[in-house]
């Protein structure tokens, strides 16, 4: 069993990350609008971190499984996060001097995530089922910094996101250094050569599909509070809907540790995927209707949720004892890098050239894309 004060600093590391999440999404554009950057620039500056994400967790991953040290690289990640993103204060409004700044912060920021899955896994051992109690916690973190940075905004300002920003890196710091090593059981066999585990047809096909399945989610994340905007719902309702996905991605976590064990992952992740082109349709074709759009809004439990735990299990799998940190790092630059940033652009041309509706359904076929791929490379 998972020691109460463990389980809270291993807890606490996904709050603040993803708090850090949940103030920069909403309102960085905002605040980069309000320096008098135009919308090409804004998204020029917003688009670094994805790129960051493509190339820095494979290298960090690289360092911390040959060192075998993964909280001094996630601590080192975070201070130097800290460091580097007080430059947005001497650069002011200039779009190169913010240009650097993004590109430091994140390249370390986006380092330390996946060496802290990898540090939490160690940490649960055969527990690993469990993941999703820990890891609800930054969904809360990300619900609560969206909810709360709103009303500081509304009352002081935009010029106070800067400022919580490097609070909560600082929060993310200070956290990391709670969390305590956790070295690989010495039962543990040698590591197979990392080029043989990516040569196998199950992980070929597993990366394939969260490619996809991430590259659907790219007109969800970069353009669903501009679609509904422009159907007539107010800011309101629109960040009420974003606060609902979330919400049932918490709930869904509570219970991942039963329905893993009882169900199996490769079930879990073809329900996820089926699941999720379901939601893409509905909300491309259906986002005028309330109630079908808040039932849609209810299936990013497992169009993100379910899916997300169930990778984290099959990475653990797939990437035995000195592996583990390239693993996580290859997840996040192959899905919430590159899949979520040509999504993002794909579903940018296709409001322009066709429409909104076509970026969802260019999602749907994405989806079921990689149910495809899950269904004939995932093997019981």
């Amino acid at each position: 069993m998972l020691p109460f004060r463990l389980y809270l600093r291993l807890s606490g590391f996904y709050l603040f990350y993803f708090a850090i999440l949940g103030v920069l999404l909403p309102y960085w554009g905002l605040y980069l609008l309000a320096l008098g950057f135009d919308p090409a620039q804004i998204g020029e500056l917003m688009a670094i971190p994805q790129a960051t994400k493509m190339v820095a967790p494979n290298l960090w991953g690289w360092l911390a499984d040959r060192n075998g040290q993964r909280m001094w690289v996630v601590r080192g990640a975070c201070l130097a996060a800290l460091l580097t993103f007080a430059g947005v204060y001497p650069v002011g409004d200039s779009y190169l001097g913010l240009m650097l700044v993004m590109l430091l912060f994140s390249f370390f920021w986006n380092a330390a995530l996946p060496q802290f899955e990898a540090v939490t896994l160690n940490h649960l051992g055969e527990q690993v089922q469990r993941y999703s109690r820990v890891r609800l916690w930054g969904s809360m973190g990300f619900i609560g910094a969206a909810v709360g940075a709103g009303w500081l905004v509304e009352d002081w300002g935009i010029g106070v996101v800067p400022a919580l920003l490097w609070g909560l890196f600082a929060a993310l710091w200070l956290n990391s250094l709670l969390v305590p090593e956790q070295a690989a059981p010495p039962t543990i066999r040698e590591s197979p050569p990392l080029g043989s585990v990516l040569r196998r047809p199950a992980v070929i096909a597993f990366f394939t599909a969260c490619f996809l399945n991430q590259a659907a989610h790219g007109s969800y994340y970069g353009f669903f509070s501009l679609y509904l905007e422009t159907i007539g719902y107010s800011r309101e309702w629109i960040g009420l809907l974003w606060g609902l996905g979330v919400a049932a991605e918490v709930g869904l976590f509570l219970v991942m540790h039963r329905l893993l064990p009882r169900f199996g992952p490769r079930r879990l992740l073809l329900t996820a995927l089926a699941l999720a082109a379901l939601r893409w349709v509905l909300i491309g074709h259906f986002a005028r209707e309330l109630p079908v759009l808040l039932f849609a809004q209810t299936l990013h439990a497992f169009s993100f949720g379910v899916f997300h735990a169930v990778a984290i299990h099959l990475i653990h799998r797939f990437f035995p004892g000195a592996l583990q940190g390239r693993g996580q790092a290859l997840y996040s630059s192959l899905t919430f890098g590159a899949g979520n940033a040509l999504g993002s652009l794909a579903a940018g041309y296709l409001w322009q050239g066709v429409g909104p509706v076509a970026m969802y359904d260019l999602a749907t076929v994405l989806g079921v894309l990689g149910w495809l791929v899950a269904w004939r490379g995932l093997r019981p």
